[in-house]
This record gives C-alpha cells, structure tokens and sequence, in this order.
C-alpha cells in the first residue's frame, strides 16, 4: 500500500482538539493494519507540510481501548513523517502539577491489557530500546517553545497509562501517586512506543485537566467528570494550538537523531 501525499510533521489530537490545520485537505489513507482513527488532514504550518489525524476519530468514537494505534502511527509513517507531535489531555498525580499546566513527559508506564503494541510479530525477533520513551531531541524544542508563550511548563514528568474507559479508583489513584510518578493518562502507550518501531521522532504534550481522583490530601478537590474534563481542555484550545505551532516553528525537520535509528541493533 502507498500514498503520494507527503508531510513533514505529524499531530495526533486528543479529547476535545479535532482542528489545527487551516484550509486543511483531508485525505483518507489505507494501511496493512487497517483503516487508522479518521481522514488524515494535510496542510501548511510555519512553512512546513503537517498532517493531523484525531486519534479518537472526529466524533469522539473510539475510546482508548479500541483506538486502532498500528494503523494511525502507520499511516503517518507512509507520509514520509519522521517527527510526531502528540498533545493529550491528562489528569495530575501530584498538587505542584496544576490543571491548566502542561508537562513535557519524560517518562511512561503501561497499565494497559490487551492491546497490540507492536510491528513485529516474526519470524525475525525485535527487541527496540525504549529506555528513554520520548524523544531526546524533540523534548527540548517543546519545553522552550512552550515557555517562551508563558505557559506554565513542567519540563518533565512520568505519565501511567490505564487501559480505560474508566477513570481509576481511589486505592488506584494512591498507589501511582506513591509510585511518583505525576501524570495519568489513557493513550501514550501503545503510541509512543509504535513510533519508536517505525523510527520515528516522537513528543508529547501533556495539558492537566485535573486531578485525579480529586488528588487525595489536597482539599476541596472533588473527582473529576469526562465532562469536566473536556471543558478544561476547550478553555485551553488556543493555549494548546500556540503551543504546537511554535514548536513546529522550531523543528529541523532534516535534523539527525537517535530516535530515527531504533531499529539498529533491534535484531539478531
């Protein structure tokens, strides 16, 4: 399967961010693994070639746990994207990392089941790193980018992700924020670590929604709703969008990295 259409840069959007390209052309792309979330939608941003793609589909009809995640990291791949751009919205762990604050994740741990997490199911076996689960050298663009907008920027952090649709428990809540780790979220894996199989860059932009489960310790914090969830998100669409586009601003889209090279030494 090929495409003719090409892109430089690749945006996945979360809950309640279906639109970031203006006069975007949608295209609909077909891949081995199946049709990916929604039509891609390919146009021009600080002179660079972006394709954005709603990792839930435009109508919000996929939940975390069926999001079809080969084929959307696989039909940026067939654009030709080296680098992906992946704003989500979170909830917090931790009383520093407010609502309205976004957190350059450095870290992940997967609390999923049953998804499928990878390219290569045989017959030749392949181990990809993924110490360091985001890219080394995208991370930095992102935390400046953001900081020079004024946005209150955490310039790293953990995220666990749950399997989903639920939110967590409250005995679930503590035992992650005892682990230290700061962020929760319901899509980063298997995502960040598919781009890493298809050698490809990858960032991710946390915006903290709320906390989760009302952060117990922390008074007057009641849990959260989807519903609450989506309005603080939407208050800070524009945040989020400045955001993206001066990062996008900033990338080298022919720079060098480690990230492009993952499958060196992967294999026997």
């Amino acid at each position: 399967m090929q495409t003719k259409e090409r892109a430089d840069i690749g945006v996945f959007g979360g809950s309640g961010f279906y639109s970031l390209i203006e006069n975007a052309r949608e295209v609909a792309i077909e891949t081995p693994y199946g049709a990916p979330s929604d039509k891609v939608a390919l146009g021009e941003i600080a002179g660079k070639r972006v394709a954005f793609l709603p990792r839930h589909g435009k109508d919000h009809r996929f939940p975390p746990h069926t999001i079809n995640y080969r084929a959307n990291l696989y039909a940026m791949k067939m654009l030709g994207i080296k680098r992906i751009i992946a704003p989500t919205a979170c909830g917090s762990l931790k009383p520093e990392v407010k609502p309205g604050s976004m957190v350059v994740a450095d870290q992940v741990v997967d609390r999923t089941t049953g998804r499928t997490d990878t390219f290569y199911d045989g017959p030749i076996t392949t181990h990809v790193s993924f110490a360091d689960p985001y890219c080394p050298t995208m991370r930095p663009i992102a935390i400046d980018a953001l900081r020079s907008l004024d946005i209150d920027t955490h310039e790293r952090g953990t995220i666990v992700v749950i399997q989903g649709p639920r939110f967590s428990t409250r005995a679930e809540s503590r035992w992650f924020s005892a682990a230290g780790w700061e962020v929760i979220n319901m899509t980063q894996y298997p995502e960040s670590y598919l781009a890493r199989e298809l050698e490809m860059c990858y960032v991710n932009i946390s915006l903290i929604t709320d906390y989760d489960v009302g952060l117990e310790g922390v008074g007057g914090i009641e849990p959260v709703s989807h519903h609450e969830v989506i309005e603080v998100f939407n208050k800070n669409n524009a945040r989020v969008k400045d955001g993206i586009y001066r990062i996008i601003e900033k990338l080298d889209v022919n720079a060098d990295c480690k990230c492009l090279h993952a499958l060196e030494g992967a294999r026997a």
